[in-house]
């Protein structure tokens, strides 16, 4: 009989952790997860992209299963290709926290994630993708934003690093939601209490797998809770500090294979 993995959950983040600058997995990358697979062993991509910009690297990963998508607002089924568990930031919420933000450091400029399995990336003037390579549609005037249920609203500003927008706008708004920052130019409101850790939860509980058997790894302040409710927590060596701080350990970053460095260490080979 062949032993039991000590790990029954392998959950990833995508940017910066398992995906490449150009959006790719490597070769090394996708044998580790093969073998992972063959041991019994389930992979969850668990990222802040919402479940529609998740679906096409979903299918090039080779994962049928649930996905945990738009910060833990979504638990996606990619074998049904609907969402089982979705949370809406209420719209209100969103603009009044917007304005309590501006109030603190001047204009910022905004995007949402629409809710929903098709839900689109709507951008106001002056809001430049981090990610140039994922979809998004422009709009006129910051009121256009709220035209349809969202599950996150997406910041920039002309001058703050991230570090100092997340900080000062997590001081703003309090209650009304939480923030984050997921990469380079990405700081977030999600639904007050709603983070990857959340949905990794429910996805685990639905699969079930207890925390202790869950191997996390991330590289940005967002996957903070996920490491933290995970057994094991590892971050990219190109990680930001406060989370290779948490983190049980520090691999190669993610242009050098850190995921299946620790794979194959854990994985021995079959």
């Amino acid at each position: 009989m062949a032993p039991t993995p000590a790990y029954a959950l392998i959950a990833t983040d995508l940017d910066g952790t398992l995906l490449r600058r150009d959006d790719t997995v490597s070769d090394r990358s996708l044998a580790a997860l093969a073998r992972v697979a063959r041991a019994g062993a389930r992979h969850l991509v668990v990222t802040g992209r919402p479940a529609p910009r998740v679906r096409p690297l979903l299918a090039g990963l080779g994962c049928g299963g649930l996905a945990v998508c738009g910060q833990g607002a979504q638990v996606y089924d990619a074998a049904s290709g609907r969402l089982l568990w979705s949370v809406r930031l209420d719209r209100e919420l969103a603009e009044t926290a917007l304005g309590k933000i501006e109030a603190e450091v001047g204009q910022v400029y905004a995007a949402v994630d629409q809710d929903g399995v098709d839900g689109l990336t709507l951008i106001e003037p002056g809001y430049r993708m981090p990610h140039p390579t994922l979809p998004a549609v422009r709009v006129g005037r910051r009121e256009d934003l709220w035209r349809a249920p969202i599950s996150k609203v997406l910041l920039r500003h002309a001058t703050l690093s991230d570090d100092a927008l997340a900080a000062l706008a997590r001081a703003a708004v309090g209650s009304l939601a939480t923030v984050t920052m997921s990469g380079p130019g990405t700081v977030e409101l999600q639904p007050c209490g709603v983070t990857k850790a959340t949905g990794l939860a429910l996805a685990a509980e639905r699969l079930g797998i207890a925390p202790g058997r869950a191997l996390a790894f991330g590289d940005m302040p967002n996957d903070i809770p996920m490491l933290d409710w995970a057994g094991h927590g590892v971050a990219m060596a190109n990680a930001h500090p406060e989370l290779k701080a948490v983190a049980d350990e520090v691999t190669s970053s993610n242009e050098d294979d850190g995921i299946a460095v620790v794979l194959e260490r854990l994985f021995p080979t079959d």
